[in-house]
This record gives structure tokens, sequence and C-alpha cells, in this order.
């Protein structure tokens, strides 16, 4: 045997015996021809072509891995948003009027371009994003695919499955740098199928598989106009959110420019889904499989350079095996590999620019003083780039900075507890709400800690697992709204019937001539009014109590006598009644059955007051006695549709492309404000209270503030329907003011004001602080006597919040 074949044969062995791997680098060849044809430097995408900025004016993108320049980007102006959003305007009737069937070809057709071109735009990723080949090219990628391949499913289904829904419109959507491709899919993807138009905003350092994803679906015959993509920085973005011809923003990014937009687009009537920062945590059982779980928390945190906002960044350990289980994680902390993004055999990338290497250095220095402990793998990083190595903090504290704030790089925090419990209330330590994961062999505890983290998404021995078909989004500063299946959909979809209402001011004076003229051949009998000398007061708690300040203001009746007064809530009676409210949580947890019993109930005791609530209407209203006579028939009706709903209105089982399931579990959102408008004082008032109590939500509710005698009213069916303490409490006062401390109130979960258009204004605006869920009318009339506009699935969906919990099957 020659020396050679022996060096061979002991090299092959030392790699045997070492698992050592060498450099397998990708080609790059076909990624950099298509930048060199656009050498010239790359303009905004509009109307089917690439058009120059407006002002000519142009900025460098770098590659993450090296620094190196890559491409010139067009920098966009408020002209060229306004020229995209015209073009998508232009195009969304003949987009709509293909059908659900010409619409599903071209996503089909799109899914198969993006697989046919899957190795260049991989490659490009990876360039322009830093993060590992085998990422963009075994998950982005085909997810990408995937996502067109479902929704083209949903086209195809539209005018049945959604035939009371029409699309928004034009779409403005602005999308991160961490997973550049795929949250451009999981955007337009929806959008599209649903028959909207797209004006797409891509991040700053990471446009060019945007860029190149437009090129060839230009290519793949998408109509011109349907897909536009405007480059720039942030003030690009500001100009697409502040467009009065854009008609929902879909944003993904960080916590605080997603309060910008919230308070951006406050009164616009926008629609609005924000999906923003986590800080998850990963939970370990001492009856978990560790060494799954230890490489659980490797896809978990370091997973792109832990640039992921559902990233595992708190590992919650309990005692008996935290000592194991972190050397554990040491030993297999030492086997990862950082190199160059287009290296086959790495496991990690680069931080996507300086910018971001500085903030994870700050933030583990902090951490560091702060009393943690810090391990790092071993191994030189590349020279040059935005390199980090893997990255343990020991002994951190719950309160600490590490563990409270969103590092959005590849540092794990460590933590222990002692029991279930414990763990519960360690995960659920946070402002934000985005993911969880869930370690235990036994199947049991991991579905009772499920429903308890308050998160979107739970992942049950498992980590990071993502599909077209299940809904992702989280609770809390971590945004609102979800992006996949069905519950995706309708964030790109309005509701038939609210698309034709009309402003309140019109239907208001038209409903007053209606009233005038019935009441002038019908008149109500003395008999049937109320008594009027006693001042109706507060119900918080479950009981009649007076407000804070002591105060009451008249009610008039509608031929201008006094009716009698109601007290006038402040802002320590809201405090105190959604203390009421966040103490009656065993509400949420209340079997559904439970629930609907209640609601007949009320329904039962309103019917047995007919009559007089009857009266009590058309004093207050001028409506005749058959017309409040029928509002009351409507509210004992609307109260059995909801206790019909409570226990059939559920989730659903997920079948995901793995051995496994997602349920989808329906939950409450919690403790919700309510704002009543003046018409159909007592329908109105029951039609937005059901819905949340029949989903197990607790609510403070402001009844209209012309005709409160008609809630106050109410209370004693409240109190004869044996319905817990602080289910539902009632402040009476001045709307603009309650709405303002109930928006700002950082206990209260989610609001709902239907009223004067300023009301939905400040509602919105004010809500930012912990990005409280909005459901507003905008100033437009409801017809509350119209199932279609005023009942059912649409309420449904805004009184609760999806939570997928995936539960992978076999070992």
């Amino acid at each position: 045997m020659s020396s050679s074949q022996n060096n061979s044969h002991s090299s092959v062995a030392r790699y045997f015996d070492t698992m050592d791997y060498g450099p397998a680098p990708e080609s790059d060849t076909d990624a950099r021809q298509w930048l060199a044809r656009h050498a010239e430097g790359f303009g905004h995408f509009i109307d089917g072509r690439f058009t120059d900025a407006s002002a000519g004016a142009r900025f460098d993108t770098a590659e993450p891995a090296t620094g190196q320049r890559l491409a010139g980007i067009a920098q966009g102006s408020a002209q060229d948003v306004d020229a995209a959003v015209a073009a998508a305007r232009a195009a969304q009737p003949g987009w709509l009027a293909l059908g659900g069937h010409g619409r599903a070809r071209h996503l089909y057709a799109l899914a198969r371009m993006v697989q046919r071109h899957a190795r260049l735009l991989a490659v490009v990723e990876a360039l322009d994003n830093g993060k590992p080949i085998r990422e963009t090219r075994d998950l982005d990628v085909p997810l990408v695919a995937r996502h067109f391949y479902h929704h083209a499913g949903w086209a195809q289904l539209q005018e049945r499955e959604f035939a009371d829904q029409v699309p928004l419109g034009v779409v403005g959507q602005i999308i991160p740098w961490n997973f550049p491709l795929l949250m451009l899919a999981w955007k337009i993807a929806p959008a599209l199928a649903l028959g909207n138009t797209v004006v797409l905003k891509p991040a700053e350092l990471t446009p060019l598989s945007a860029l190149l994803f437009a090129e060839l679906a230009a290519e793949a015959g998408l109509p011109p106009g349907v897909l536009n993509v405007v480059t720039g920085d942030g003030a690009t973005g500001a100009a697409l959110v502040a467009h009065e011809g854009v008609d929902k923003i879909a944003f993904t990014g960080s916590t605080d420019v997603g309060r910008l937009i919230r308070e951006a687009t406050a009164g616009s009537g926008k629609s609005l889904t924000l999906e923003l920062g986590g800080k998850s945590p990963f939970i370990v059982f001492d009856d978990a499989d560790i060494d799954a779980a230890v490489e659980g928390v490797v896809d978990a945190i370091w997973f792109n350079q832990g640039q992921v906002c559902c990233a595992g960044s708190r590992l919650l350990l309990q005692e008996g095996i935290a000592a194991d289980f972190i050397e554990r994680l040491k030993r297999r902390m030492q086997s990862l590999r950082v190199g160059s993004p287009l290296d086959k055999a790495i496991d990690m990338g680069s931080l996507i620019d300086p910018t971001q290497l500085e903030r994870v250095r700050t933030l583990v220095a902090t951490g560091v003083r702060e009393g943690a402990s810090c391990y790092q793998a071993p191994g030189a990083l590349p020279p040059g780039g935005s390199f980090f190595p893997p990255t343990l903090l020991t002994n951190v504290h719950p309160a600490s900075t590490v563990a409270t704030e969103e590092i959005f790089g590849p540092v794990l925090v460590t933590m222990t507890f002692r029991t279930p419990d414990e763990a519960v209330a360690l995960a659920n330590n946070t402002r934000y709400g985005l993911a969880a994961s869930v370690w235990s062999e036994t199947i049991g505890l991991a579905l009772g800690i499920a429903p308890q983290l308050q998160a979107g998404v739970v992942w049950v021995n498992a980590t990071n697992l993502f599909d077209a078909g299940v809904g992702f989004g989280g609770y809390r500063e971590s945004g609102y709204g979800r992006e996949g299946g069905r519950e995706g959909c309708y964030e790109y979809l309005k509701p038939r019937a609210w698309a034709e209402r009309k402003p309140r001011a019109a239907s208001v004076a038209a409903v007053a001539a209606n009233a005038a003229n019935e009441t002038s051949k019908t008149q109500v009998r003395p008999s049937a009014l109320p008594a009027i000398d006693r001042t109706a007061k507060l119900f918080v708690g479950g009981k009649q109590v007076r407000p804070d300040g002591e105060l009451s203001h008249p009610v008039f009746a509608a031929n201008g006598q006094r009716a009698g007064e109601v007290g006038t809530g402040n802002r320590k009676d809201i405090r105190n009644a959604v203390a009421a409210a966040r103490s009656a949580a065993s509400w949420s947890s209340a079997t559904p059955h439970r629930r609907a019993q209640a609601l007949y109930y009320l329904a039962e005791n309103l019917a047995a007051r007919a009559d007089e609530f009857a009266g009590r209407i058309a004093s207050l209203t001028g409506v005749g006695a058959p017309a409040a006579q029928a509002e009351v028939d409507a509210s004992v009706s609307r109260l059995f549709a909801y206790g019909a709903w409570a226990d059939k209105y559920e989730g659903t089982v997920h079948v995901p492309p793995l051995r496994g399931v997602a349920l989808a579990t329906v939950e409450p959102i919690g403790v919700v404000g309510v704002v009543c408008p003046d018409e159909a004082p007592l329908l109105s008032f029951v039609s937005l209270f059901a819905p949340l109590m029949a989903m197990g939500n607790r609510t403070v509710i402001v009844p209209s503030e012309k005709h409160p005698l008609v809630a106050t009213d109410f209370y004693q069916v409240l109190e004869t329907s044996d319905l817990p303490a602080g289910v539902i409490n009632l402040v009476t006062g001045p709307a603009a003011s309650l709405v303002q401390t109930l928006a700002e109130h950082d206990d209260v979960d989610a609001l709902w004001v239907f009223g004067a258009k300023a009301l939905s204004r400040n509602a919105e605006r004010l809500s930012v602080g912990n990005l409280k869920r909005t459901l507003v009318d905008h100033g437009l009339a409801t017809d509350w006597h119209d199932a279609a506009s005023a009942e059912g699935a649409l309420f449904l969906r805004h009184a609760t919040q999806v939570k997928n919990i995936w539960i992978p099957y076999g070992e």
C-alpha cells in the first residue's frame, strides 16, 4: 500500500474518530449572476416592472457574513409609495373579478415558481441575511412554497367558505429582516388568495429576496399591480402606514415600532395585525427526555442565530434535573459550529449587522453585571462579519434585564422551578406572549400546563414548528391577529354586512324620524313608565354601589322630561370594576355548559320583565310600543343565541405535514372593556356583552350615555340570574373620559367601542400601552336587529384568541 493510501486511510479514520466536518460550500454563482444583472442597482417593483425611485435616492446593502456590499437599493419616498398604492388600487377590481379559481391558479403557479427556483432563492436569502444555507434550503423555501399551495386552496374555496366576507382592498405589508422570504409568503399568500392587492415594504437590511420574488412572480404571469414592492428605510414604512389609500397594515417587527403603527393608524379605519416581539419560555420537567430536550434547546435558541421572535430564550428547568441538564447542554454547545452561511456544515451564521452584534454584546455584559454566569461555546469565530458565539447565562434572576428584554441573538438564559405552578408563574412573568415549549414524558402534565401559558403557540416536546395551515401569533405585547390557517384568512377579509354600513349621524337621524312618526300613531301607556324618584347606582363586583365621586347626572326621556338620574363614574370606579372583573377569573375556566346556562337564565329573567323594559325603551327613545317590544324580544333571542354558541364555538384539530397534530383551541381574552352606543340601548348592550360572556370573558361596560337607565334596570336581571360577581360590571357616565380610562388601563385586555367616531380613534390611540385588541365601529352605524351585522361568528372571533398546541407523535 502506498504512503498516499496510508495517509488517506488515516485521514478517514481521523474524521470517524473526531466527527469533524470539512467545509461544504454551496455555490453562489447563480445568485452573483443575478446580482450582476442588476449591477446598476434595484428600483422599486411597481405595476409589474422595476422603476427608479422618484427622488433618485439609493443606499447599499451589505453581506452580514463579510460586510461586503451586495447591491444598491432604491430609497422609497412618499411619492413612490403613492405610485405603488395607485397601481394596487387599479389592479384590485380585476384581481377580485378573476374569482377564487382564477386566483388559485395564480397562487399555484407562484408555488411552482418557488420550487423551480428554490436553490437561487435559498442562496440569495443566505447571502442577504447571514443565516445558514441549510436553514434557507431546508426550512424557509419549502415553507414558502407550502404557504402558496395552502392559500391557493383557500382561494379556490373562498366563495363557499367565506361567502359572508369580502376582501379589504389594498394591503400594506411591512416585513422584518430575520425571515425575509418566509415573512413575505406568510403575508402576501393569504392577502392575494382572498382578493386583495399588496404593497410590500421589505426590511431595509434584507430587500433582495423580495425583489427576486417579485421579478420571478411577474415572469410566472402574476398580473401587474397585484404585487408591488417598495424598498427603503423606516420613513418608507411610515409613508405606507400613513397612506389614505391603504385599507390594512400587516406588520411584523419590534414591539416599539408596533406601538407607533397602532398610534399612527388610530381612527383611520385601517385594519391592523401586529406580530411583534417575544421572550418565550422553554419549560423542562424532571420526567422529560433530557437528550431530546437539549436538542430542542439548540433548535429553540440557536436556530437563525437566535434572531427569531419566538425563540425559546428562557430555559426553565425543574430543580432536580437542572445541574445535569446544564452539563449536557454545555457539552452539546461545544460541537456547534459558527461559520460562513454558505457552508452546509455549519450550525450558525452571522448576525444581521454590527448594530445588532453590539446590542447582543451589551445585553450579555449587562446580564453578567447583574449576577449571571456566562458560558460561551469554544472555537474561533470567522474573521469579519457580525458573528457571535452560542451563549448560555446561568444564575439569572427573573427580574434581571436579560430575563425580561428580548435580546434577539444566540443568548439563552436559565432559571429553575420546583412545582408546575411555579413553572407557569415564571413562564408568564413577561409582558410578551408569543410562544412556549413544554417538555415532559407525561402527556397529561404537558397538556395541563399548555392552556395555562399566556402564549399564542405552545409546542409539546418540540419547538419552532410552523405550517401554513396552523395559525401563528401572540398575546399581549407580542401583538394580535393570526397568520396562517383559517384564522389567518379572516385577517384579510371583512364582513359583507359591515362593508355596507353608513356613518352613524345619518342613520340616527333616520331612526329618530321613524320613531317620531311611530310615536304619533301609538302612545305608550303611562302605567308602563318606571319610577323616577331614585338614582341608579353602578354595578361592580355583583353589587349596586355608589360612584366614587358621589356624583350623579340626570337622564331625560324622549319628551324632554326628566326620567331619572344615574351615577357619574370616574377613573376610580373603572379601576374598581376592572379589579372586580380580574378577580372573577374562575368564569374563564367555567365549562361552556355552565356559561350557556347562565345566558339562558338571563334570557328567561329578561323575558319575565319584558313589558317593563319595553316601557322604559319607549319612554327614553321615543319609539312606539311595538318597536320597543321588538327590541326586547330581539334581546331575549340574542341571549339565547349566545347561550347556544357558548358550547359550540370550538377549536379544531389541524393536521400539518408532520407526524402529529396541532390543537387550535379558543380561549377567552380576559377582561374586556365595552362602550355601548345610544341606538337600540338594550339590544346593542346585550349584543356586545353576550358574546364576551359566552366565551368566558369578564366585562366592564359603559352603557349608552344617552339612555343608561335601560342598562341599569338590567342589573336587577343580573342579580336574580345566579351570575358570579364580577363577570359583568356597569359604570355609567361620560363615554369620552371612561373610554380613555379603559384604553389606558393595563389590566384591560381588549376594548370594544361603538359610538361616535372620536371614541373609536381614542380607543385605538390610547390602547398602545399594553397593545390591547380593539373592536370599534369608526362612527359607522350597526343595524342591531340584523343578525348578519350584529350577531354570530364575527363577534365570537373578537371575543376569543386562538392558541395552537402542537403535539408530535412517536419517539
